[in-house]
Order: C-alpha cells, then sequence, then structure tokens
C-alpha cells in the first residue's frame, strides 16, 4: 500500500470521527432541550433519509467527478451542517444536512478503493478502511461521550470561557460541537491531497429521470448477480443492525448498568473495537473468491446479542460487546469487498455503492422506526433486545439456507 492509500484513510477516519461524535452531542443537545427518548432514534433516521432519496443521484456524482474532490466537497456539506447545528438550528433539521454530506461521501470513500487498487488488495484495503473506520467510531463515541460529560465540559467550559469575550458556548452540547467542525476541517485537508484516479464510468445523462432509471438498472443487476444479491442481502442488515445496536446498547447501559450519557457512549466503543478485530482476522483468513462462508457467523451473532440481557456487571458488559464486533466485522468485510468487486465490474463503483446505500439505509430507517415504536409503546429495553437478536439471527439463517450451501466467489 502506498502514501496516496494512507492518505484516503486518513481523511476518511477525521470525516467519520466527526460524524460520531456529532451523533452523541446531537444527542446531548436534544436531552438539554427536554426532547422526548423516541427522538433519539428519529435523530439516526433522519441522517440516513439522505442515503435513501439520493440514491439515485449520489453515485452518479461520485462517478462524474475526481472522488478526492467529491469526498472535499461531501465534507463541506457535513461542516455546514455542524455549524447550522451550533448556531441553534433544529438538532434533526441540523443533522439531516450532515447526512446529505455522508450520502454524497460515501460512494467515493469506497470507490475510490476499487479504481485505485488491483482486485487482490481489495479485501485488505477493506480491513483497512473499516478499522480505521472503527477506530473513529470509537474514538468518536468516547470523544463525544466525554465532552458531554459533567466533569470535562465543566472543565473545558471554564478554560473557553475568555475575558471580555462573548464566544456564545454556554453549554456541553455546544462545546463538543465546535470540536467537531474542527475535526471537520483537518478531514478537508486530507481530502485536498487524495490522488486524483481515472474517471472510469461517467454517467450517460445529467437528466434526474435519466439518472433514477439508470439508478433502478443498477439496482436489477444487482439484485440479479448471485454473488451481488448474497453480499448485499448481508451488508443491508448488518447495517441495519448495526445502527439499532448503538441505541439498544446506550439505553441498556442506562438499565442494566447504571451509566450516565457519557459512560454509556464510550460503552459502545467496545463493539466498533470488536468490529476492528473482527476486520483484521478477516483480512488474514478470508479470501475474495471464498468470502459467502462467513454467512454462519451472523446467526451465531445475533444469538449472542440475547446474552446482554441478563449481564449487570461492567468487565462482563464489555467482553461480550466486543465479541459482538468481531463476529460482525469478520461476517461484513469480505461481504463488502465482494459487493464492491461486483459492482465495479457490473456498473462502477460509485453506481453500485450507491445502491449499496440505498438499501443498507432503507434497513436502517426501518430498523430504527420499530425500535422508536417499541420505545414509544414503553417497551422495556430488555424485551427490545430479545426481538432484535431474535430478527438478526433468523434473518441470517434465511440468507444462509439460500446461499450459504450453493454460492462460491469463485464464480467471480
Amino acid at each position: 500500500m502506498n502514501r496516496g492509500f494512507y492518505i484516503i484513510l486518513a481523511a476518511q477516519f477525521f470525516s467519520a470521527l466527526a460524524d460520531n461524535a456529532l451523533l452523541f452531542a446531537a444527542i446531548a443537545l436534544l436531552h438539554e432541550v427536554h426532547a422526548p427518548e423516541w427522538h433519539t432514534p428519529i435523530l439516526q433516521a433522519v441522517f440516513v433519509i439522505s442515503y435513501i432519496v439520493l440514491a439515485p443521484f449520489v453515485g452518479a456524482f461520485s462517478d462524474s467527478l475526481p472522488k478526492g474532490r467529491v469526498m472535499l466537497i461531501s465534507n463541506g456539506i457535513k461542516l455546514g451542517g455542524c455549524v447550522a447545528m451550533l448556531f441553534g438550528a433544529n438538532p434533526l433539521l441540523a443533522y439531516a444536512v450532515v447526512g446529505l454530506g455522508a450520502a454524497a461521501y460515501s460512494p467515493a470513500k469506497y470507490g475510490i478503493l476499487t479504481e485505485y487498487l488491483p482486485p487482490d488488495k481489495l479485501v485488505l484495503a477493506n480491513s483497512w478502511m473499516e478499522g480505521l473506520t472503527v477506530a473513529a467510531i470509537v474514538l468518536g463515541a468516547v470523544l463525544g461521550g466525554t465532552l458531554v460529560g459533567a466533569h470535562v465540559s465543566a472543565q473545558m467550559l471554564q478554560w473557553w470561557d475568555v475575558p471580555m469575550v462573548e464566544t456564545g458556548i454556554d453549554s456541553a452540547p455546544e462545546l463538543a460541537i465546535v470540536i467537531v467542525a474542527a475535526t471537520y476541517l483537518v478531514a478537508a485537508l486530507f481530502n485536498l491531497y487524495i490522488p486524483r484516479v481515472p474517471i472510469e464510468h461517467q454517467p450517460i445523462s445529467r437528466s434526474p429521470i435519466a439518472l433514477i432509471g439508470e439508478f433502478m438498472h443498477c439496482f436489477k443487476l444487482l439484485w440479479k448477480d448471485p454473488l451481488g444479491q448474497v453480499s448485499l442481502s448481508v451488508t443491508t442488515l448488518f447495517w441495519g443492525a448495526g445502527a439499532t445496536l448503538r441505541l439498544i446498547v446506550l439505553a441498556w447501559a442506562a438499565t442494566a448498568l447504571h451509566y450516565d450519557m457519557g459512560e454509556a457512549a464510550t460503552l459502545t466503543a467496545w463493539v466498533a473495537i470488536g468490529i476492528a478485530i473482527g476486520a483484521i482476522l478477516a483480512a488474514k483468513f478470508v479470501q475474495l473468491e471464498h468470502s459467502v462462508k462467513v454467512l454462519p457467523m451472523g446467526i451465531v451473532m445475533g444469538l449472542v446479542v440475547l446474552a446482554m440481557i441478563p449481564v449487570t456487571h461492567p468487565l462482563v458488559a464489555i467482553f461480550l460487546l466486543i465479541g459482538i464486533g468481531a463476529m460482525g466485522g469478520y461476517l461484513v468485510v469480505p461481504m463488502n469487498a465482494l459487493l464492491q468487486h461486483r459492482g465495479h465490474l457490473l456498473m462502477g463503483a460509485g453506481r453500485s455503492i450507491s445502491v449499496q446505500n440505498f438499501n443498507e439505509n432503507i434497513s436502517i430507517f426501518s430498523m430504527l422506526a420499530l425500535f422508536s415504536w417499541m420505545q414509544k409503546m414503553e417497551l422495556s429495553i430488555y424485551t427490545i433486545t430479545l426481538v432484535f437478536g431474535l430478527l438478526l439471527s433468523a434473518a441470517m439463517a434465511v440468507l444462509y439456507r439460500k446461499h450459504g450451501h450453493d454460492q462460491d466467489a469463485g464464480q467471480m
């Protein structure tokens, strides 16, 4: 791997770090204004709406320009949403703007891997990308949770209070958002130095109607491809489950471990550490042509989630969450690599990833809506965890029964 690849990783790391820290700052902002509890999953839901609505357009946009420039523009949109939140915009609306930037950013950050690297490097590159993204999730959760925690925020606000200067930063969430904005600026600096790669798949038209038609063609093409279908199914299910699991852990930590917001946010980082471990193991032991053989890991992961229900000891909780994350990382990294490879061959990296994002974020939106509804119905977090774990395991069992015995990525 050369210098250009590591610049891509650095840009993704700081952008993802800011995304994840901003989530916890926005949640704290909702708590500060005494918003209903079910607004928290809605916060994540408005973030993913852009992935769904803009899916026909962001892939073509990503493929129409050098992907480093696309990442720079998208990162600027994220920064704009962050600043809007700081200046008093509704957190749900401002976070939706950040989602708009993230939706445009995603096809570029993964698409550049397939254009910049040969196929035999994709699993390794994805393990690096997932590992750094997970590190950003870990540090973002720690950073966001720490900044909104009472002890640290009180000290930092005191330091921030410059004599004779009115900054307008008077609360922990506002201070956290300022630091997140600075992190987006660091990401933008790395975006400027991302290597230029040839534009391989120019969009056939700039007409919205034509782009929607092209997107639907790509959508059908990827779902009809046997290897595209299995990888798309698994990644769609995984990321929907992952987004919901983060909120489940926050609520579960408050109930089972009596953690406050900062401590619970930090606890979610252990899942991300587990994903990084799983990603490393996948890079070492799973070859692209045998990637479908990891499907049983998803069944086990859903069942292990159920083990959260009786846990009340923090150390046991940490090891359990690491284990869940490791199984997830081992499952999703080969599936991502397989999906990117098939998509690049069939239609172009940007458009295939926009199809992937469309499916994944419908899954995220649906699972978050279910989670929000169960919270609004005042179901206990233990009941919610039970439903979540059983649904995940059952869905993975169906996929394994359909694809696990008769699909082989060696048919590529």
